[in-house]
């Protein structure tokens, strides 16, 4: 009798279990409607939205390589495999045409499509959520009036069994608080608008921050830095104990222009994100600004000179590094260049990559320079991934680190030279 109530005992549980899951994982459609009219919406409200889709980056993860804007099918990379960014534009059989604009609020605040699937946190909606109705209303409105594209993303490559969506409705209980949040009282306006645009709009910390085993932002450490598409995110909670602690104008002007004369230039992930800053208000950035000096940990530190004299002989991998630097680095980079006394590019010593825990920017940097981006000639640099081999950017890595930062020397980046070069041709 005791075994019979415990079977059933058991059954019940899982029977629960099972409605509980079922009623987690199940969503509601949302009736498609006719794509409207881009005159519909008013046109201040899409001015409005084009300032909110600048500050959320959303051309950056929702436009591919050569790719029409907004159109999709962008490759992003994950531990668990690549996910293929959706297609925004208003096309009605493969964008959000035919999505009414409470089914759009759903998915920033939710994460959850108009047909009902879950979309996978990559789209970070973990953060949108904190974004206001106004806000989520112009956005609609301006992608609402762009050009349609009809244009499907690849299929998502995924291991199992993260390659079905239901398991993402336990993350979301994890992960996911829903709705905006309550401003600080004791902060003052401007603070307060850097923080809803650092946690919310701008989404920084899901980039800066660490993942725990299952692509969650690691509690406690918040902006303790990440990595990107093979690019280190560094920690903005320590750029006041850079090699030479960041101002709020030079983090002002670096965010608006991708270039600070004394730390260095944006590239991978960032430079785009920086291209977007630039076309908004100078208040939204100078708030920016302001929350994330906030967050610094520690005292600032006193600044590096701007070349280190080393206190012990060259290895050989740095002495090679050096005859490769004079040959392609020194006419920007070498102290007292034309190129950094008229061009303004920083001093290595200062630079975020040189002074970083290891030398992956510093090989990216390399690997893949600065793209020419029409008359911004100022943060342009060649690529070098097709000049040298594995051995000598490593060669040319150990020089710049041994010469221009105070930080102990890097282990041989000859592997991960290797591996970045094979990440980023797949990508």
């Amino acid at each position: 009798m005791n075994r019979r109530r415990l079977g059933i005992a058991a059954a019940g549980i899982v029977v629960a279990g099972l409605a509980i899951a079922a009623a987690i994982m199940y969503k509601p459609a949302i009736a498609p409607i006719a794509p409207p009219a881009p005159d519909s919406f008013d046109a201040q409200l899409k001015r409005e939205g084009a300032r909110v889709v600048a500050l959320g980056d959303c051309i950056v993860c929702h436009t591919a390589k050569d790719g029409q804007p907004f159109a999709g099918g962008l490759p992003l990379a994950t531990p668990f495999g690549t996910i293929y960014a959706t297609n925004i534009t208003p096309d009605p059989q493969t964008g959000i045409g035919a999505w009414s604009e409470a089914a759009f609020a759903r998915a920033v605040r939710h994460g959850i499509s108009r047909d009902g699937h879950l979309l996978y946190p990559a789209f970070p909606y973990v953060h949108f959520t904190r974004m206001s109705d106004h806000d989520i209303a112009a956005a609609y409105a301006y992608l609402m009036s762009r050009e349609p594209v009809q244009a499907s993303a690849p299929a998502n490559q995924l291991i199992f069994p993260l390659n079905f969506r239901p398991p993402v409705a336990f993350w979301n209980l994890l992960f996911l608080r829903s709705g905006p949040r309550e401003a600080d009282a004791s902060q003052d306006a401007q603070w307060n608008r850097g923080k809803l645009l650092v946690d919310g709009l701008g989404h920084c910390a899901s980039c800066h921050s660490p993942l725990n085993a299952i692509g969650g932002e690691k509690a406690g450490h918040a902006f303790d830095g990440g990595v990107v598409d093979g690019w280190e995110a560094p920690p903005l909670n320590a750029l006041g104990s850079a090699a030479k602690p960041w101002t709020k104008e030079q983090l002002v002007t670096y965010l608006r222009t991708g270039r600070a004369s004394e730390h260095g230039a944006a590239a991978g992930p960032m430079l785009p994100v920086t291209r977007d800053l630039a076309t908004v208000p100078m208040e939204d950035v100078e708030a920016i600004a302001t929350y994330i000096l906030s967050l610094q940990k520690g005292a600032p530190r006193e600044a590096a000179p701007a070349v280190r004299v080393a206190a012990r002989e060259p290895t050989p991998a740095e002495q090679r590094g050096a005859v490769f630097f004079n040959a392609s680095c020194a006419q920007c980079h070498g102290t007292g260049s034309p190129m950094q006394t008229i061009g303004e590019r920083p001093a290595l010593a200062f630079s975020t990559a040189i002074n970083a825990n290891t030398p992956r920017n510093a090989v990216q940097m390399i690997l893949n320079g600065i793209t020419w981006h029409g008359a911004d000639t100022m943060n342009y640099m060649p690529a070098f991934a097709g000049v040298y081999d594995d051995r000598q950017i490593a060669d040319l890595v150990a020089y710049i680190r041994g010469a221009y930062s105070a930080g102990p020397a890097w282990p041989d980046a000859e592997p991960l030279v290797s591996q970045l070069r094979k990440e980023d041709s797949a990508r």
